[in-house]
């Protein structure tokens, strides 16, 4: 999942790192979130960039689909992160893990890209509060991930809104 809508950087006097999520940005994904629980949307792991805009998304999905769970930070899915490295990473977690990721632009689609096609593209765009799932069999390598879904914000946020 990428992170809702943040502060322009035009009108951010702090570092990047501590841009905020506006008003609307935590509205949208809060109500994005009841849409990714109704896709079934169960993670038993929740990793966010360090950035305050991803983990303030991280914080608000977890409200919404399983309070219990910690948030993990991950460098690996802050900007200047790698498809490679947040593979390697998500390769520690046990096969049956369902891992939500929270984090950033041109990261994620990159990944997604990787992980579905095995090249990292710049074609596969994730919307900010936007998310997709890809599920891989215990056999499966990079580049043989399943696209289960993938949803833009917007429906998201008309499912939640059900």
């Amino acid at each position: 999942m990428r992170h809702g809508i943040a502060i322009d950087t035009e009108e951010w006097d702090g570092p990047d790192e501590t841009r905020p999520l506006t008003g609307q940005g935590r509205k949208k994904v809060r109500q994005a979130a009841k849409g990714l629980a109704l896709m079934g949307c169960v993670p038993t792991h929740v990793l966010s960039s360090p950035l305050i805009r991803a983990w303030a998304t991280a914080k608000l999905v977890r409200t919404s689909i399983s309070p219990s769970l910690d948030i993990i930070e991950c460098e690996e899915l802050a900007p200047g992160g790698s498809p490679k490295e947040l593979t390697a990473l998500l390769a520690r977690f046990p096969l049956d893990a369902q891992v939500l990721c929270i984090g950033h632009e041109p990261l994620l689609g990159e990944t997604a890209s990787y992980w579905l096609t095995g090249r990292s593209l710049r074609n596969f765009p994730i919307k900010k509060a936007g998310a997709l799932h890809i599920h891989f069999d215990q056999q499966s390598k990079v580049g043989e991930g399943i696209l289960l879904w993938s949803c833009q914000p917007a429906f998201l946020r008309i499912m939640g809104a059900q």
